[in-house]
């Protein structure tokens, strides 16, 4: 049977299907009937059969396979030539004539068809090249069913192992040396072969197993630590060992915040405290997988803690303001955005930039202390946002965000005075004694930019379904798929804010509050002193939330609302205050022989730390103030009326000048715009 009758099915052929002959009755479509040699009758699909185990036509030859023409690529010319020559000679036994030969040429007459048979024209080819009928047998089965890939000379394609011919004890001992280079600093592969000899000498004895030449060993191990980094980078080395061994599934989502991934890193800029003291800063960032978005990014300097996680989660759901010096071109009512529709929803949407409000399903974070802790999860459950954790030492799970960190570096931290480089080899002369931006202008500069720059910037992995060569921007992709999913954000309140701060539950005595040795205290506290809250579960303690970057103030959850809190001392101290400010002033009031539990005396000592700190020749000092002072806020717009007492103590102190924060207040904006 020829090529063309075997790649055809007709009604009427038998086949073999599942495990007995059938006949094929009618063919219809993709639907085939068939008739057993039982008598029963059944309807399969053409696909189904055709893909079946042991599925062939009864009576025929197995259909022929396509020729390898990537294989036929990479043969030599002289091999390739061979079998092409061998083609000529076994389709002139076929046919009568070899395939170029001109039109109208004769066969000649030991290979003439007409004349002679199949077994007399094969008999006369070997007698020509003077090989056995056997061979050109052999030759026209293999054409028939490989083509020319058959007719080659399957020696000069043989696979040759990786290993040559190396003991198997020894290409053993290689893996296992190479496996134990992993996490160990990166040396060279001499050292590699020495631990090698020692560890089959030590296994095996001196001189059992047969060694190799020097240039021999070093070629076995080059082919065995292909792809494993072993004699390069070891943090490339330690990430590859560190992938998964499955199939990697990219990330999809189909909806702006159907998955957000947050993550937090060091960035790779110097930045002036208000001490003078130059440091590097945490960098947090939230990304909408569906279009690529950075909805919320967050400079601290030093280290990042839970509250600005859960902030960042605030300023995520809240509109970005335009801020005083940026274009009109930034506004939302500028963009492609749909303003319209989300200004009759929120007024704020007025004065916003042209950066999406995006309330996510779902928030992927790794195992960072600031990530899971309590401050952070009880956000997410209060906004009713799903936390799913990456596997440990696993950053696939979440390879977007840490792929726009590289973006970020890229596009925006080089070209940034007082850049670092990613490490020590890329970092230029002195980079700490250069000048840098502050941490409020770092996150200004930051905040523009991600307006201007990324979120208008075309991303290669945003596409056009329709058309898939057009890179879409996120702003492009989120008005899209707004349409298309019908997404309207519900932003946050102005009271969220307050949510989202930690919380301590506390009595409410004659004396006020007491939190870490701070007491608290507010002439609307009257109605609530000595008072059952009517949380039994709490034993009637009153909900006190604080900001750690400002403890200032605290605010009391009452049945009538919010009531804001000054310190008692606050009068004693000429600027804003954290949490790790007011450890650090008891550890120095300890260390100078004073009593670290007594308010007044720490917050002398508070007062004092936060006015030499500019000369202070202690470079922890220096760094406690400058983060305290570059990350201190005071959400004023949270606060109740001051009492006429709390007036008069503002105005006989003097005025203090405070660092903006950097994080959007939800409450405090508005209440400002409505």
């Amino acid at each position: 049977m020829s090529r063309a009758q075997a790649a055809v099915l007709r009604p009427g052929d038998w086949i073999i299907y599942n495990d007995g002959d059938h006949q094929v009755v009618a063919l219809a479509g993709t639907s085939v009937r068939l008739r057993s040699s039982g008598g029963a009758e059944s309807v399969v699909l053409v696909s189904y059969l055709m893909a079946s185990p042991g599925f062939s036509v009864a009576g025929t030859e197995p259909l022929p396979a396509l020729e390898p023409f990537g294989l036929l690529k990479t043969l030599s010319e002289p091999v390739l030539a061979r079998a092409k020559e061998w083609e000529r000679h076994i389709v002139e036994v076929e046919t009568g004539l070899p395939p170029d030969a001109e039109p109208g040429t004769p066969s000649r007459p030991e290979y003439d068809p007409a004349v002679c048979s199949l077994v007399e024209r094969a008999t006369a080819k070997a007698t020509e090249l003077g090989v056995s009928l056997r061979t050109v047998q052999g030759r026209r089965s293999r054409y028939a069913q490989q083509g020319v890939w058959g007719l080659v000379d399957q020696r000069t394609v043989r696979m040759v192992e990786a290993t040559g011919r190396a003991d198997a004890r020894l290409v053993a001992a290689v893996r296992e040396a190479l496996d134990a280079e992993t996490h160990s600093s990166t040396g060279t592969r001499s050292r590699l072969i020495r631990r090698v000899i020692k560890m089959v000498e030590a296994t095996h004895g001196v001189g059992v197993v047969p060694l190799p030449s020097k240039n021999t060993f070093y070629k076995l191990v080059d082919a065995l630590s292909t792809g494993r980094h072993t004699f390069g980078s070891a943090v490339t080395r330690r990430q590859t060992a560190n992938r998964p061994q499955g199939v990697f599934t990219p990330t999809f989502a189909d909806r702006p915040g159907e998955q957000v991934q947050v993550d937090s890193t060091p960035l790779d800029v110097m930045v002036v405290l208000d001490s003078g003291l130059t440091a590097r800063v945490d960098l947090t960032i939230a990304v909408d997988v569906a279009t690529r978005s950075i909805c919320a990014a967050v400079l601290r300097p030093v280290g990042t803690k839970a509250v600005d996680a859960s902030l960042l989660l605030a300023r995520m759901l809240v509109p970005e303001p335009m801020r005083p010096g940026w274009s009109q071109s930034l506004r939302m009512a500028a963009s492609r955005m749909p303003h319209r529709r989300l200004l009759d929803m929120d007024t704020r949407m007025e004065q916003a930039a042209a950066r999406p409000v995006i309330v996510p399903d779902t928030v992927v974070i790794d195992g960072g202390k600031v990530f899971i802790s309590d401050t952070f999860i009880r956000a997410c459950e209060r906004l009713g946002v799903s936390v799913q954790r990456s596997r440990p030492r696993t950053p696939t799970d979440k390879a977007i965000v840490e792929a726009t960190f590289s973006a970020i570096n890229t596009l925006f931290c080089q070209h940034l005075a007082a850049y670092t480089g990613a490490n020590v080899s890329r970092r230029g002369e002195r980079v700490e004694e250069q000048v840098a931006w502050t941490v409020p202008e770092l996150q200004d500069l930051l905040d523009e930019w991600l307006i201007a720059g990324w979120q208008t910037r075309a991303h290669d992995s945003l596409r056009d379904p329709y058309r898939p060569k057009k890179a879409m921007s996120p702003n492009d992709k989120y008005t899209s798929l707004v349409a298309a999913s019908g997404y309207l954000p519900l932003v946050l309140r102005g009271e969220d804010y307050l949510e989202l701060l930690p919380v301590a539950w506390r009595a409410v005595n004659d004396y006020g509050i007491r939190i870490g040795y701070r007491t608290y205290d507010s002439a609307d506290l009257g109605p609530w002193r000595r008072q059952h809250s009517g949380h039994a579960a709490k034993r009637g303690l009153w909900e006190v939330h604080y900001d750690p970057y400002d403890l200032s103030r605290v605010f009391v959850r009452t049945q009538h609302g919010w009531i804001t809190v000054p310190w008692v001392h606050l009068p004693l101290v000429t600027a804003p205050f954290a949490d790790f400010t007011w450890s650090h002033a008891r550890r120095l009031a300890a260390q100078a022989g004073l009593d670290d539990t007594n308010e007044a005396v720490i917050a002398r000592v508070l007062d004092e730390l936060l006015t030499r700190a500019e000369q202070g020749p202690d470079k922890r000092t220096n760094r406690v103030v400058g983060r305290t002072r570059a990350a201190a806020v005071v959400p004023a717009s949270t606060a109740e009326p001051e009492s006429e007492t709390d007036t008069a103590a503002a105005e006989a102190q003097p005025p203090a000048s405070v660092m903006s924060f950097g994080v959007f207040d939800a409450h405090a904006e508005a209440e400002r715009w409505l």
